[in-house]
């Protein structure tokens, strides 16, 4: 990331809302957010699947859920948060990733800007793409600070978006057991 130009768009927008960017309580802002995006737009930078690659064999191809994974990500439309939870499902095919590794795979997906509709289908893909799984299931239900702040400001909505691949998009009853877990 190019630390100085984000320094220097900061200092810009301080300008452009009226504010001095060289007052006492914002002099340092500007770095403090050049730092900032590093971790919060870090997956940028990120591949899921070196999260995935490392697998187990199994002898069960049962569904695999981890549910309630916590995440924030950035929208890109205004550059406001938007967090949440994720729950992904999956019917491996011999090899399981260790369930850290999921949790990892949102925050690559979740550490850019970003539409939660397009991240719930990249974490499907890269589920699908690396694990060569049977069938993919992803529901990610998240608050977007651009409706709770500003426009409608409706504090506590959740946006709920679904993904289905492979098994899960051709059987409608293995699609209502994900749900019922998730419950």
């Amino acid at each position: 990331m190019d630390q100085k130009k984000i320094e220097e768009g900061v200092r810009l927008m301080l300008e452009g809302i009226g504010e001095d960017p060289d007052r006492e309580g914002l002099k340092e802002t500007p770095r403090r957010v050049a730092r900032m995006c590093e971790q919060i737009y870090g997956g940028l930078a990120r591949d899921a699947g070196t999260h995935l690659e490392k697998q187990f064999h199994v002898e069960n191809n049962d569904m695999v859920m981890e549910k309630d994974i916590t995440f924030y990500s950035t929208c890109e439309h205004h550059l406001l948060p938007f967090y949440g939870k994720a729950h992904i499902a999956y019917i491996p095919s011999g090899t399981v990733a260790g369930l850290s590794k999921l949790a990892r795979t949102v925050e690559v997906f979740a550490r850019r800007p970003q539409l939660q509709e397009q991240m719930t289908a990249q974490i499907a893909d890269a589920m699908e793409r690396y694990l060569h799984a049977k069938g993919v299931m992803v529901m990610i239900e998240a608050e977007h600070m651009c409706m709770t702040m500003r426009g409608v400001q409706k504090p506590g909505t959740k946006t709920v978006t679904t993904v289905a691949r492979g098994a899960f998009a051709e059987d409608y009853s293995l699609r209502q057991n994900f749900l019922q877990m998730v419950k």
